[in-house]
């Protein structure tokens, strides 16, 4: 096709216009940046784990990986058995299989929560006090040693008046007994929960502020999770989410929320036997957490089933086949994180995150390939699509469902490249694909 005669090109509106107007949004520009910096970019753990205080212990993580692998041994010794039971594909089962047991054996626990709160309940200072300063050298030694689970840290006692001295304790010799091992591991993670009201995560910046303050620390080191237990946490007495609120009295603290099945689900009257991370009420609450998370760089993480896969192999395979089928569909809603409470939920856990990206890699990798390409094909990506695509090629390598070879030699792309289109520049989203 010949070049034809260049257009001619006319405006009607002077210069000073559109400076003006770019002045005027100047502080909406400056506000979207603080409020949606967009995702961190950083690994999030597939799962937590809660361990009681006075239950944790230097071999924690291994015990638990290794008692995940004899469930594993005695109720489904191969391939074909655990297929079986979870409904897996001829082609996923081997590939799974082989994962499940090898993430067992190298990482069997991603992120692991010291528990003070409910899984403690309530003791005699001393005996808290001895507990909260031991998990901190366990952890500390855990770090040093290598064999660390990626995420490690505490669960306190909540804000409320009863507890709430307790709690500040408790956190106060936790972090300083890191401090005096060492330093603050790069892994670091807190929970705050069963929080009502927006002031309580205020108060909560306020003391980790106090706490970097005396020893020095960068401003904002410190982040925090909140607990989302309670109605009061969704919706506020006049009508509004209460979560965003949140969200943002945490002044730049907040890397998760985490929704608490069983105490959010009894607020709201539900019957123990109906309490599940499927009900229609849980539905709504993450549904709220996550729209008021969305681009602001918090995660948020699903709940836990409380039914153990414990007794005769028969009750076992149900309780898998219930936690797989949660853990999938919590994959399918955005919900990549969840919780765990018992050593033989982590061979499903991990069957089921596997199976929910490697069945999908290779029309993802395709997909970006031609992305980043710019060639053809039956699906026409935006630079949103893009990002999503990229994230969930990336989730998949950070757990271990996949490996970087593979993606690499379907998508042409390394994870250099894969990050770039998983974080892009705000703009980047609203440029044609």
């Amino acid at each position: 096709m010949g070049q034809g005669r260049q257009e001619k090109v006319a405006t009607s509106l002077a210069g000073a216009v559109s400076e003006e107007i770019s002045a005027s949004l100047a502080p909406v520009d400056a506000e979207l940046e603080r409020r949606y910096p967009g995702d961190p970019g950083t690994r999030q753990p597939v799962h937590t784990v809660y361990v009681p205080g006075d239950a944790f212990a230097a071999d924690t993580v291994r015990s638990w990986g290794d008692r995940a692998l004899a469930a594993l041994d005695e109720h489904a010794p191969d391939a074909a058995a655990f297929a079986a039971v979870l409904g897996l594909s001829e082609e996923l089962a081997g590939p799974v299989h082989a994962r499940v047991r090898a993430k067992l054996e190298r990482e069997p626990i991603e992120d692991l929560r010291v528990d003070f709160e409910d899984g403690y309940g309530n003791r005699p200072d001393a005996e808290e006090d001895e507990a909260a300063a031991r998990a901190a050298r366990i952890i500390a030694e855990a770090y040093a040693e290598r064999t660390a689970a990626p995420y490690m840290g505490i669960r306190m006692k909540c804000m409320e008046a009863p507890v709430r001295a307790r709690g500040i304790r408790t956190l106060d010799i936790f972090l300083t007994g890191l401090m005096e091992a060492g330093g603050l591991p790069g892994g670091l993670v807190l929970t705050l929960p069963k929080v009502t009201y927006a002031e309580q995560v205020t108060a909560m910046a306020r003391l980790l502020d106090a706490f970097e303050k005396a020893h020095g620390l960068e401003p904002g080191r410190i982040g925090f999770e909140i607990q989302i237990e309670t109605s009061q946490s969704i919706l506020a007495a006049d009508g509004t989410a209460t979560v965003a609120r949140m969200i943002q009295a945490a002044e730049g603290r907040a890397t998760g929320l985490h929704y608490g099945t069983f105490d959010y689900s009894a607020c709201l009257g539900v019957s123990a036997a109906h309490q599940a991370s499927d009900h229609p009420a849980a539905d709504h609450a993450k549904a709220v957490m996550q729209v008021a998370a969305a681009g602001t760089g918090v995660r948020v993480s699903d709940g836990s089933t409380n039914v153990l896969p414990v007794g005769p192999t028969a009750k076992v395979h149900d309780a898998w086949r219930l936690h797989y089928g949660l853990t999938r569909r919590a994959l399918a809603r955005a919900y990549y994180q969840g919780w765990d409470m018992h050593p033989g939920h982590i061979p499903t856990r991990y069957a089921a995150v596997f199976a929910f990206y490697r069945e999908g890699f290779e029309q993802a990798a395709a997909r970006l390939s031609r992305y980043a390409n710019r060639t053809g094909g039956d699906v026409m990506d935006e630079p949103a699509t893009a990002k999503a695509l990229s994230g969930y090629l990336l989730r998949g390598l950070d757990c271990g469902a996949l490996d970087i070879g593979e993606v690499a030699r379907l998508a042409g792309l390394t994870r250099a490249d894969l990050e770039s289109f998983a974080t892009p520049r705000r703009g980047d989203l609203t440029a044609s694909a």
